[in-house]
Formats: C-alpha cells, structure tokens, sequence
C-alpha cells in the first residue's frame, strides 16, 4: 500500500467516525455555568465543567446510591467540591455568611449568589443522572424583617417521601459543608439575636 492510498484510507476512517465536528465535541466543555458573586448576581463568571468534573461528581455522588440519607451526604461533598471550582473562576474564597458593605465586591457571595449556584449545581446533577432519591424544587426563601429575620435564600431538593430539605451553603466559607436540613426547620431560623443570625 502506497502512503497516498494510507492517507486516503485514514482520512476515510477519519470522516466516518465524525472528522472535524468529533474533535470540537471531544475538545468542548460539557457545560458552562455562570457563577454568581458581588450580591444579588451583581458579577458572573463562567465555569466550565469538563469530562474531569463530571468524573468527578460520578465518583462523589456514588456513595450516595443506597438512600436518600446518603444522597444527601453526597451532595454535601458535591457542593464542597463544586465550590472549590468556582473559587477557580472567582479568584476570591468567599468568606461565610454576608458581611455588610461587601456588595459588588468581586468573589463575595451573599445568599442569593449561593441559592442560585447551588440550584445551578443540583440542575446539573440531575441532568447528568447523578440523583437517584431527590428532585431539584425552586429555591425558598425566609424572613421580610418585619418578622425579625432577614430575607433569606436557599436551594431546595424533595425526598421519595415529599419531604423538602434545604442545601444552604452561606453559612459555611466556600468549600465547606452546606447545611442540609429539611426545610420546614429551616423556615423557623434565622432569627436576629444580639446581631448574629442562627
């Protein structure tokens, strides 16, 4: 066989299995995020998780399988994982919480930037598959000051049994552990004692 005819026969091969169009699916991210910061989404920076990340989360949420106990375990270390990407993007570890004046500061999230990546994080879980016991629900929220409490986000997921349970990562500096809780206790917190929110 000539080299012409091997070329020819490679470039064959090459454009049966997808040519051109293979290389850009194989060499594109598997999706792209926007992670919110600065408060209330004042900034968007785009994370791109690739075949690594979704590895990655395959691997985490495995543990998960036996029960919706589990799972939820699971998607505590997700979210510390995911966080930890973000950070990448950001360029700032959030501190826990919200500290008053740091609106539009870059890398800062405050509890509508944390719901809205966290719900991001869960839509992206469930469209790869990876929850097997919880739905993803609209995010909640809590307290309109005039209860005492300020108003509030947080992601939400529904148990087989109709139970709702909160995935609240503002309390937590970025990386750490959300607060998995169901959401009827978490409705009741939040009060303001002696300046500090429960």
């Amino acid at each position: 066989m000539t080299r012409r005819s091997i070329a020819l026969f490679a470039g064959l091969v090459y454009s049966m299995a997808g040519g051109p169009a293979m290389d850009r699916a194989a060499a594109a991210p598997a999706t792209s995020i926007n992670i919110c910061h600065g408060y209330g989404c004042a900034f968007r920076s785009r994370l791109d998780l690739g075949p690594g990340d979704d590895r990655k989360f395959a691997s985490i949420l495995v543990a998960g399988r036996a029960s919706p106990e589990a799972e939820r375990k699971a998607i505590a270390k997700a979210v510390s994982y995911y966080e930890k990407r973000a950070q990448q993007v950001t360029g700032v570890r959030d501190q826990p919480k919200s500290e008053f004046g740091a609106s539009k500061v870059k890398g800062q999230m405050d509890c509508v930037d944390e719901s809205t990546n966290t719900d991001a994080l869960l839509r992206y879980l469930a469209r790869h598959g990876l929850l097997r016991h919880h739905k993803v629900e609209a995010r909640d929220s809590r307290g309109f000051l005039l209860d005492g409490r300020y108003p509030h986000w947080t992601a939400v997921i529904r148990a087989p049994d109709g139970v709702k349970w909160v995935v609240d990562s503002w309390y937590a500096p970025m990386g750490g552990a959300p607060d998995i809780i169901r959401l009827g206790d978490w409705k009741s917190r939040g009060v303001l004692e002696s300046g500090a929110l429960n």
